[in-house]
């Protein structure tokens, strides 16, 4: 990215919800270019089960790109696709949900400068949205 500081940001992002705004808005502020890596259509069934995903990759992709903070969105199916991708945009900085501290956090070895953790917002996620649209 040259000159610029690149910052990724990944997941489902199935049903886009407040939680996410705040997390993409949240990444935007510590670099110049956010990334946001979405899990592909398959990859969301295999994580999240045959129910999922609720919008299809093409829809979730072009949601994303149409917030201002996004600068640009890419599709992957796998970990190892994921670690080429992080490698591939020269990432400075991954964003990752706080719930990973201590976990394994894919690509952050790869020339990677930062890591940080957002701070979930309780009561968000695309899980527990559909689970209450479907309890009314």
């Amino acid at each position: 990215m040259g000159d610029k500081k690149c910052v990724w940001v990944n997941g489902c992002f199935d049903v886009l919800h407040k939680g996410h705004v705040k997390l993409l808005k949240w990444a935007k502020a510590h670099g110049d270019h956010l990334i946001v890596g979405i899990d592909s259509d398959s990859r969301v069934k295999e994580l999240k089960g045959d129910s999922r995903p609720v919008n299809s990759q093409k829809d979730r992709k072009f949601i994303l790109e149409a917030l201002e903070c996004v600068d640009q969105v890419v599709i992957f199916s796998s970990d190892a696709e994921l670690e080429d991708l992080v490698k591939y945009c020269q990432v400075d900085t991954i964003i990752v949900g706080d719930e990973y501290k201590n976990k394994k956090v894919i690509g952050h070895r790869l020339g990677v400068t930062s890591l940080h953790f957002f701070p979930k917002i309780n009561g968000y996620s695309s899980t527990k949205t559909i689970e209450d649209s479907s309890a009314r």
